[in-house]
């Protein structure tokens, strides 16, 4: 057999089996390349080649970004600045049909916005959001997935560690990514509170939010300001020139750390267990990373993407048709795998496809983003889904079928997303990132 097809056959044999019998997808990933590389080169030639890929993955000056944000989500996770920008969604959303549940939504996005992680978002506004609706008389069922279908919208609004890993895969503009994922991360927002206001609507014995005043709305809106003004300051620094991403992040750090000394909701002893917390996040998604840029090592020999291309055009050559298939495969892949290695595997094959009809990088980086990040709230790996049932104190079956509809809506996001390439590029354009 041909050394590039044994070596594409181990590949993907190796990675099925090693994640049906459970092994974690790192591992999967990393062992499985190691003896295709074996392989193709030899055990001691392997090894070396291993080791130098790892190395070359990682040893990224954007990615020290990744470690850095994260932490500075542990620290808002553990700083008080969850109920702050609670209460601030409270004001915002007002007294609308299903105002507990809208104000769960409008709470994820926000913190999704500061602190970058969708699952931070499910467990800090979740734990605080479900016994009040609970308490109203909210089905508990539907509140869950309120929460857990409106946190991913924090994995597009900036800052996002997914994309920073897409913009090292794929040499797209960070900056422009950043900004790119705003409008798609508001409408992913929205769409969760149209589900819950058709809800509310047919339930009218669901209390509404208490009539805030002018004065004391305006004073919750203040209280929040530090912690949303973190987003003007990280963000506004990368645009305008201050300081790049990584830069940014080291900042995010400080401020979040300074931010919950000033709100006294963090002490000397919790600090250990906030760094271990980061410590333990960041090794998986740079381990992840390490092993990945192995597999791009084979797969670019293997020539495993121009294999998928020629498959793919043998199916269909109507852009709107591959669209719609790549679509659905990283729908099916989000599935079974975390977004971060189902980027570094899945960006470098479907990327040289949809930029042979012109797509920007920045617009297929969105739509990847978006696909992955449903992914994160499906059964049966999605780890939005899962904490966001634990901290309900509910099981997954419970849950599932209330996300049904925020499904039915997200995936008509999704297309619109990918067929109006506005959505995401006209932001940056008008920013002056990119050429649109």
């Amino acid at each position: 057999m041909d050394p590039a097809a044994l070596a594409a056959l181990i590949l993907l044999v190796g990675i099925a089996i090693f994640l049906i019998i459970g092994a974690p997808i790192s591992i999967a990933v990393g062992l499985s390349s190691m003896t295709a590389l074996f392989v193709i080169l030899g055990v001691e030639n392997g090894v070396l080649t291993s080791a130098q890929q790892i190395f070359r993955g990682i040893n990224s000056f954007p990615l020290l970004a990744i470690p850095f944000f994260v932490l500075a989500g542990v620290i808002m996770n553990n700083g008080g600045i969850a109920i702050r920008l609670i209460n601030a969604a409270k004001v915002m959303v007002g007294r609308t049909p299903g105002s507990l549940a809208q104000t769960n939504v409008a709470a994820n996005a926000l913190f999704g916005a500061v602190s970058g992680s969708g699952v931070a978002a499910a467990a800090a506004i979740g734990s605080t959001m479900g016994p009040l609706q609970a308490k109203e008389g909210y089905n508990r069922g539907f509140s869950a997935a309120t929460n857990i279908a409106s946190a991913p919208a924090g994995m597009l609004i900036p800052p996002s560690n997914l994309m920073i890993v897409y913009s090292l895969v794929s040499s797209a503009s960070i900056a422009a990514l950043f900004v790119a994922g705003y409008v798609p991360g508001l409408l992913w927002a929205f769409s969760c509170m149209v589900i819950v206001y058709l809800y509310a609507r047919k339930r009218p014995e669901l209390k509404i939010t208490e009539r805030v005043g002018f004065a004391q709305g305006l004073k919750t809106i203040v209280i929040a300001l530090p912690a949303l003004f973190l987003i003007v300051v990280v963000i506004g620094g990368i645009l305008g020139g201050i300081f790049t991403a990584t830069e940014a992040s080291n900042i995010a750090v400080i401020y979040s750390l300074v931010l919950s000394a000033i709100y006294k909701s963090i002490t000397i002893k919790q600090i250990p267990r906030i760094l271990m917390d980061a410590a333990r996040t960041t090794s998986v998604v740079m381990f992840l990373i390490g092993v990945s840029s192995v597999m791009g090592f084979v797969m670019s020999f293997a020539k495993v993407p121009a294999l998928v291309s020629e498959a793919l055009f043998t199916i269909s050559s109507n852009p709107v048709i591959l669209l719609l298939l790549i679509a659905l495969v990283l729908l099916v892949v989000g599935l079974f795998m975390d977004p971060t290695p189902a980027v570094l595997i899945f960006t470098p094959i479907f990327l040289p496809i949809v930029a042979a009809f012109g797509i920007h990088p920045v617009h297929f980086g969105i739509m990847m983003v978006f696909a992955l990040s449903v992914g994160t709230i499906t059964p049966p790996v999605g780890p939005i889904l899962f904490v966001g049932a634990k901290v309900a104190g509910l099981g997954i079956e419970d849950v599932v079928r209330r996300l049904m509809p925020f499904f039915g809506a997200l995936i008509l996001l999704l297309i619109m997303v990918i067929f109006t390439p506005a959505l995401s590029m006209w932001l940056p354009s008008v920013l002056g990132l990119v050429a649109f």
